[in-house]
């Protein structure tokens, strides 16, 4: 990036060769326009490579829940009515053994119940089976779906349903695997768990980003490792508006904002902070987001630097002397 935003200052072309790089690079370093690389531990290195396997295989997943829901919207639009979420293990169940509405709608509903056992759900039957296997096939007969090319959408189907389970159990023997590589760090995995809310996959992408957090003297380097340190452009009486960076890792970045998300929800602490934030000093919600990331940070770091466990009695203390 310093070499690409430099390469225009000595001649004023965006003229690009291995000459000119190498000028442009040896001209940053003369000027300390670096940043030193410090090599991680084996460890970091480890759970850098199982995230990011871990990563690959959920925007997978993304894109086959994606390409399911487009062949049900084409072959049996009403689906949703019957089933709000497909992912549900009786909606799995019937798209296997019953992938068109043609292949039930000549049927009963003990029929239905029989071809979702054959399918693997075993708790088919009893009053919910019978109410279920009721509504979908009243939906199926009165589908409006499109019934060309049946054979072919019905292949489709089932060869998305087979490869969302394939990539579900891929997902959680990652997961499993990322458990295992973080017992290797008991006491730092048990005092980042000591902050309710920030489950392992949280940690583990943290760490795996982060590296040692014990070596960053502040939270503004840990965010702007993420890319989350602020940036504006102003000029005379122009100010322009001040966003986040994003120069840092994006993964880091996507993990810390659904981290104080679920934090919000979860932990007493963080949602007493963005209540203050809203009610009293009167900010957006989405604001108060991004500056509670900012105490997750620090107090990341903190607890690294200084070997603390969360504790919510003494930031709960501090929140009531900010507010008096």
């Amino acid at each position: 990036m310093t070499t690409k935003r430099n390469k225009e200052n000595r001649d004023n072309s965006q003229s690009k060769n291995d000459i000119k790089d190498a000028l442009i690079i040896a001209d940053a370093v003369s000027r300390g326009y670096y940043h030193d690389w410090n090599k991680q531990d084996n460890f970091y290195q480890q759970l850098r490579v199982i995230v990011d396997e871990r990563e690959y295989w959920s925007d997978n997943l993304v894109n086959l829940k994606n390409r399911l829901q487009r062949c049900l919207d084409i072959t049996f639009p009403e689906y949703t009515r019957v089933y709000k979420e497909w992912t549900c293990p009786r909606s799995i169940a019937t798209l296997k053994a019953f992938p068109l509405p043609t292949d039930i709608n000549e049927l009963t509903a003990q029929n239905v119940i029989e071809g979702w056992k054959k399918a693997g759900f075993q708790r088919a039957g009893g009053n919910t089976g019978i109410r279920k296997a009721t509504d979908l096939i009243n939906q199926s007969r009165q589908s409006v779906g499109n019934t060309d090319a049946l054979e072919e959408r019905k292949r489709e189907i089932s060869r998305l349903v087979e490869e969302y389970e394939r990539t579900i159990a891929r997902i959680n023997q990652i997961n499993q695997e990322m458990i295992i590589i973080l017992q290797r760090i008991p006491l730092v995995v048990e005092r980042m768990k000591s902050i309710k809310g920030l489950s392992p996959l949280y940690i583990a992408v943290i760490l795996a980003n982060a590296g040692d957090l014990s070596q960053y003297k502040h939270g503004r380097q840990f965010l702007s490792q993420a890319g989350l340190n602020l940036a504006e452009s102003t000029s005379g009486k122009k100010k322009g508006q001040i966003i986040i960076s994003k120069r840092g890792r994006r993964q880091l970045r996507k993990y810390l904002y659904l981290a104080v998300i679920g934090l919000v929800v979860n932990n007493p602490s963080f949602k007493s902070w963005h209540e203050y934030n809203i009610q009293v000093l009167k900010m957006k919600k989405q604001r108060s987001i991004f500056k509670l990331i900012g105490k997750l940070a620090r107090t990341l770091i903190g607890m690294a630097r200084n070997e603390e466990f969360f504790n919510p009695d003494k930031t709960l203390a501090l929140k009531k002397d900010i507010a008096a």
